[in-house]
């Protein structure tokens, strides 16, 4: 007995128990259709349609079979409509690192959702080191990230620009939009996010060029905790532009730049080199990569 068999006793109970009809529905033969029913009917030792002259009447045992057969037909094309449309109506583990698990990820979520209402995506932010980490154990499918991976294993491609900026405590010695040298710049108490980030890194990377190191008097993991602590004027802090938006509008903090220094970094969308990626995947990497073309840019909301 198979799902054949189960669509075609389906069909002949559909047309009226006709096997003529449900023949030509099935762009079978009506013979071919009759053998299928006489092939049930074996298979489970009961009539399942009584032989009235040339008419056929369901049986108790054939309602019953219905029953099961209709249940199992439903569930069988729900199985394969599902798989066949998984890269349309799947599941997605999407990773983001702590800026852009923050600032655009569920921004995207939201609308690539609107766009695939089907579609379930699980998320995790956390740093870049930890999502690469499960992206070689495949429990994320890719990620979204600030820095290069060090796993060669693992492909890194651009997708958006960055630029990160300085903020300072509005009642500070700077104004907004001053440009301060490297001199000024280098004595500040420098309010930083923590080793191993995408925004460390960068800044780090800069200063190193421009000849010198600083020790944080603060690195954190939030940069809401770091807005808040440059508000409080406890020092100077380097932070994604897009991040500061709000803080710098409400005048809760000044944004200045460095003579000679440009703190500029590409977001990465990173992935295992033998990584299938389905059609939806794709389609989510593309909305994200098209994002501040066709959506307005979403607003940081944390609290200072």
């Amino acid at each position: 007995m198979t799902i054949r068999h189960i669509n075609i006793f389906l069909a002949v109970c559909e047309a009226g128990q006709n096997t003529t009809k449900a023949a030509e529905q099935l762009h079978m033969s009506q013979p071919a259709v009759s053998l299928a029913i006489h092939e049930l009917e074996e298979y489970y030792g009961v009539a399942l349609f009584d032989r009235i002259g040339r008419r056929l009447c369901i049986t108790e045992a054939g309602k019953r079979f219905w029953e099961y057969a209709s249940h199992i037909s439903s569930m069988f094309d729900d199985m394969e409509k599902t798989l066949r449309d998984w890269g349309h109506l799947g599941v997605l583990r999407v990773g983001a690192s702590i800026t852009v698990g923050s600032r655009f990820l569920p921004s995207y979520v939201k609308t690539f959702l609107s766009l695939h209402p089907g579609l379930e995506i699980r998320a995790q932010v956390a740093p870049t080191e930890a999502l690469s980490e499960k992206i070689m154990e495949n429990e994320l499918d890719f990620a979204l990230v600030e820095n290069v991976p060090r796993d060669p294993s693992l492909v890194s491609e651009n997708y958006m620009e960055d630029h990160l900026a300085v903020i300072c405590p509005a009642g500070g010695p700077f104004r907004q939009g001053e440009t301060i040298t490297v001199e000024q710049f280098r004595t500040q108490r420098f309010l930083l996010r923590e080793k191993g980030s995408g925004t460390r890194e960068e800044f780090d990377r800069a200063i190193e060029q421009a000849g010198f190191s600083v020790t944080p008097a603060w690195e954190a993991m939030s940069t809401t905790a770091l807005v808040n602590a440059v508000i409080e004027g406890l020092g100077i802090s380097v932070l994604p532009q897009r991040l500061i938006v709000s803080a710098v509008e409400r005048g809760l903090v000044v944004s200045v730049k460095v003579e000679g220094l440009d703190f500029c970094r590409q977001f990465r969308i990173i992935y295992h080199k033998d990584k299938y990626l389905p059609a939806v995947a794709k389609a989510f990497l593309e909305h994200c990569r098209d994002f501040e073309q066709n959506y307005p840019l979403p607003r940081f909301n944390g609290l200072y």
